[in-house]
């Protein structure tokens, strides 16, 4: 009887833990530089799902990760950071809904804030966003659920 007992309780441990495990989905944050070059380097492996989308939207040939971060969502209200030599990314999540998760975004260069948004991070489709003019290029800030 005893046995049964402790059996039971795993058991409803195991299926109560079992939907959170399920849930837990990894989001990719990118600080990504676009450039059009002469000879462009191949796409980081990151980026190969959404190469098409990035080079029509944005019309340029070459993209580097500079800064990146890979988190794990578990209850859809972790913040992160991405960084790179002189921009930060701050994702702050506000919750899961409806297909996917609400985020506030901060860019920094170095310390000064350049943008803070509210978006909402699709778990079928990237969110890109375009971010400030660098040299001959442009930054884009990267979210994918991966």
């Amino acid at each position: 009887m005893r046995q049964s007992l402790t059996l039971i309780i795993a058991v409803a441990v195991l299926m109560s833990v079992a939907p959170a495990l399920q849930a837990a989905e990894t989001v990719w944050s990118g600080l990504v530089m676009a450039e059009n070059v002469s000879q462009p380097q191949p796409i980081p492996p990151e980026l190969i799902r959404i190469e098409g989308l990035l080079k029509r939207f944005f019309g340029y040939d070459q993209f580097q990760v500079i800064g990146h971060s890979q988190k794990v969502l578990r209850t859809g209200q972790e913040d992160w950071l991405a960084t790179s030599k002189f921009f930060g990314l701050h994702v702050d999540a506000r919750g899961e809904r409806q297909g996917g998760y609400v985020l506030n975004l901060k860019l920094y260069k170095e310390k000064e804030l350049l943008l803070e948004t509210e978006a909402k991070l699709s778990k079928r489709s990237p969110l890109v966003i375009k971010g400030p003019q660098v040299g001959g290029g442009q930054l884009l800030l990267v979210l994918v659920v991966q």
